[in-house]
Formats: structure tokens, C-alpha cells, sequence
């Protein structure tokens, strides 16, 4: 009985240590005052600020704006590389193909956005594209980075899924392009789904690739965030941080409710099971 007392004592640690600084943030942004150490009553003064503040507003939107953008791109160059990678056998190249998809995942982030930045001068002096930096630069290296990301998780998802469906399939004469719409990109809706949320959220947090890439007028909301932070935290920054909390919460609430939903179809189950039986 003591052992276990032990163990939910330190599970109970654990995620005090992990969410109590999230809670205390919350609760700070509804702080009167201007200063995070003290409390002078209850109030949505910040949250008003933070509707006015057109900088962070549009750091925001820009910040929102690459990350689909770049999650887009990364989701269609990501899942033909985790096809190729799951599905095509020993080909010609393919261990530095492999090599070359990984290598986001090991790279410090230094080295990549350095790289890039190189890279987009280079094309400017040869080509004159792009001219200068910003939201499209900083779009492709984020989606330069995520593509190793998505390639991971949809290889994962095929390795797991017997291919017996879709020889199903071509047994019946589909065409490869049909098999892989009516067959292949069902089964792998929930890996697309996440791979495309792991390379938004990578890109909405990114800063180190983001100050490499940008140029005037196209600081994303992590730059603004952290440039705002070296004169000291303020309640403006929690209440910004409180409405990311809560969007994702909700966007994490309607994902449970909906694996939830398909867990109980009973046709969803019937294609599971036999896609993972053969």
C-alpha cells in the first residue's frame, strides 16, 4: 500500500511540476496589476490590452498563417516520402533518400535555419527569387523542417497496416491512383491528421528557424513573444498565452469526442480489424 501511496505520490509531483506553472499563468492574467509578483484583484484589463495590441495581433495572424501554410506543404511532401519509404521495397538511392528525410529530426535547429538562410541568399543573387525574406521564406523552412516529421509518422502508420486491402483492391482491377484514394488514404486519415497538427504546432513554436528566415515586418509571434520578454514578463503575454491554452484544449476536446465517435462505428472497427489482421 505504501508503494503504490509512493508511486501516485510522484505521478501527482509529476504533473504538478508540468501543469502548475500553466494554471499559475492563467490565473496571473487576470491580475489587475501591472506587475506578475504581485495580486491586485480580479479584472479582464489585459485581455483588452491584448485586443488593441496590433503588433502581437499581427504576429499572430502571420504565425497562424505559415503554419497551415507550411503544415500543407509539409503533409503532401511528408506523405509521398512515408509512402515511398513504407511501401516501395529496396530502390535505387534510398538509403540516402532515407538519410535526407531524416535529417530534420537530428539537425540542431541552428545549423537548418542557418542553412536556409544561406540558401535563399544564394537564390537571390542567381535567380533574384526570393527577394528579400519574409512569410514566404520563413513558410518554406518550417515546411523544410516538418516534412521529417509527417514522413515519421505516416511511415509508422503503414508499417502497421497490412497491405491486404489495397491488394484487395488491385486483385479487382482498380487502378493504382484509385486504390490509393478509395483505399490508402482512409486508412491513413488519422496519421495525416496528426502529422499535419505536429507540423502546425512545430511551426506555430518555432523561433530559432523563424529569426534566421525572416526579414522586416514578418516577425512571427514567438519573435514578438520573446523580444517582449527581455524587458520582463507582463500580463499581456499570459493572457495571450491563457487564449492558446484554451484553443487547444477545445481543439483537443473536439479530437477526443471525435476518436470517440469512430471508435464506436462499427464499420470503422470492421476495416481496422482487417486491415491489421493478413
Amino acid at each position: 500500500m505504501s508503494g503504490r501511496a509512493g508511486l501516485i505520490g510522484c505521478l501527482l509531483a509529476g504533473y504538478a511540476f508540468l501543469y502548475a506553472p500553466i494554471v499559475f499563468l492563467i490565473a496571473f492574467s487576470f491580475n489587475d496589476a501591472r506587475l506578475v509578483t504581485s495580486w491586485a484583484g480580479f479584472s479582464f484589463r489585459w485581455y483588452g490590452v491584448l485586443w488593441h495590441d496590433q503588433q502581437l495581433l499581427r504576429a499572430a495572424l502571420l504565425s497562424l498563417r505559415v503554419a497551415a501554410s507550411s503544415a500543407t506543404l509539409a503533409l503532401l511532401v511528408g506523405t509521398l516520402a512515408g509512402l515511398a519509404l513504407a511501401r516501395f521495397g529496396a530502390f535505387r538511392g534510398r538509403l540516402a533518400f532515407e538519410a535526407a528525410t531524416a535529417a530534420p529530426l537530428v539537425l540542431p535547429e541552428v545549423i537548418t535555419g542557418l542553412s536556409m538562410l544561406l540558401l535563399f541568399i544564394a537564390l537571390d543573387q542567381a535567380i533574384g527569387w526570393p527577394h528579400g525574406r519574409g512569410e514566404v521564406t520563413v513558410t518554406l523552412a518550417h515546411a523544410s523542417v516538418s516534412v521529417a516529421y509527417v514522413a515519421v509518422v505516416v511511415r509508422a502508420r503503414l508499417t502497421g497496416l497490412a497491405p491486404v486491402l489495397e491488394d484487395a483492391a488491385a486483385d479487382l482491377y482498380a487502378p493504382p491512383l484509385a486504390v490509393f484514394r478509395r483505399v490508402t488514404l482512409p486508412l491513413l486519415a488519422p496519421a495525416l491528421a496528426s502529422g499535419w497538427l505536429l507540423a502546425f504546432t512545430l511551426s506555430l513554436d518555432d523561433v530559432v528557424v523563424a529569426s534566421f528566415t525572416s526579414g522586416p515586418g514578418a516577425s512571427t509571434m514567438p519573435m514578438v513573444v520573446f523580444s517582449m520578454l527581455r524587458l520582463g514578463p507582463t500580463p499581456e503575454l499570459y493572457a495571450l498565452a491563457s487564449v492558446i491554452v484554451l484553443a487547444v484544449a477545445a481543439m483537443l476536446a473536439v479530437g477526443w469526442r471525435l476518436q470517440r465517435s469512430n471508435a464506436g462505428d462499427p464499420a470503422t472497427q470492421t476495416i481496422a480489424g482487417r486491415a491489421g489482421q493478413g
